[in-house]
């Protein structure tokens, strides 16, 4: 099993910056591509910034440029360095991770996610 727990939002001004962080614990070993996914109110959860195991990125159109995501695999944390923040970025950021594990024998395939994070920039 694996957990997510995320840390590091907050409120900030426009054109501020914050570092999201996300902690997995349990069967690290186990997690290959982790995400950050953001959902505003009334808006429905969108793709922020994804990263493999290998450390290739993908980024959505509206970060690109000012959000930068990073991990260590070997603490199965992932980053989101996020600057130039604009309101519009205002949203609950979630953690997300896909593993792939041994259970009984058997290949399991999960996805996890955190518990959210509210990031608030404010004009």
């Amino acid at each position: 099993q694996v957990q997510l727990a995320e840390s590091g939002g907050g409120l900030v001004q426009a054109g501020g910056s914050l570092r999201l962080s996300c902690a997995a614990s349990g069967n690290i070993a186990s997690i290959n591509g982790m995400d950050w996914h953001r959902q505003a109110p009334g808006k429905e959860r969108e793709l922020v910034a994804a990263i493999t195991t290998g450390g290739s990125t993908n980024y959505a159109d509206s970060v690109k440029g000012r959000f930068s995501i990073s991990r260590d695999n070997a603490k199965g944390t992932v980053y989101l360095q996020m600057n130039s923040l604009k309101p519009e970025d205002t949203a609950v950021y979630y953690c997300h991770a896909d593993s792939l594990g041994l259970r009984n024998d058997t290949w399991v395939a999960e996805a996890h996610w955190g518990q959210g994070t509210q990031v608030t920039v404010s004009s």
